[in-house]
């Protein structure tokens, strides 16, 4: 299971989590957000951080100008978009060569049937929960709603996962994520992650079962 961390902001923690080798590592490009990095984290700290982890840049509804211009300057091997962007612009970054995430908040079933103009268009998609913050509120949505799912494109998993949740994460049977999105219930504050709790989830999601 692909384990992504969003919501980095911080030098220090950022060189503390990169030894743990997450596979994506998320950072926060939406002004409204209290980890967005922009202007706070040099962009050095970002286009150094060692492969194979995936450099993600996390959008709400920006312009694909403005997607690129910190594409570019902060290295970024993937674009999540977490706004009303459309298929085209999920296309368009694709095609340039971005691992491309999109984003769509769950209330019910039928908001499901949304993912699918973007089938194609995007590598993953990302299921979260519900909310005007565009992320991050440490609240869970009903994971039931995602035995709807039919479509083809991988998953990602979000919206309050934390650190007791690995046990019930390995035993899922009626659904199957690609991946895990993890953020604020890892967090001593915004932004700051606690190392050793993402470390010991790490630990518990690769035992065997």
């Amino acid at each position: 299971m692909l384990i992504k961390v969003c919501g980095m902001k911080y030098a220090a923690n950022i060189a503390l989590l990169s030894p743990l080798k997450p596979d994506f590592m998320g950072f926060i490009f939406y002004k409204k957000s209290p980890r967005y990095v922009h202007g706070l984290l040099p962009p050095a700290v970002v286009s150094d951080i060692p492969k194979p982890i995936k450099k993600t840049g996390v959008f709400v509804n920006a312009t694909q100008e403005e997607i690129l211009a910190m594409a570019d300057l902060y290295q970024l091997d993937a674009i999540q978009l977490h706004g009303q962007e459309s298929p085209t612009l999920c296309q368009d970054l694709k095609d340039l060569g971005y691992i491309v995430l999109k984003a769509f908040h769950l209330k019910n079933e039928n908001d499901m049937a949304a993912t699918s103009p973007y089938e194609g268009a995007c590598d993953f998609f990302l299921f979260d929960t519900p909310s005007s913050a565009h992320g991050g509120t440490g609240q869970k949505f009903s994971w039931q709603l995602l035995e709807a799912y039919q479509g083809t494109c991988p998953y990602f998993l979000s919206g309050g996962i934390g650190p007791d949740d690995a046990k019930t994460l390995k035993n899922l049977s009626t659904i199957q994520p690609m991946g895990i999105d993890i953020n604020s219930r890892f967090e001593r504050e915004p932004g700051l992650k606690n190392i050793g709790a993402i470390q010991t989830f790490i630990e518990q999601l690769e035992l065997p079962k």
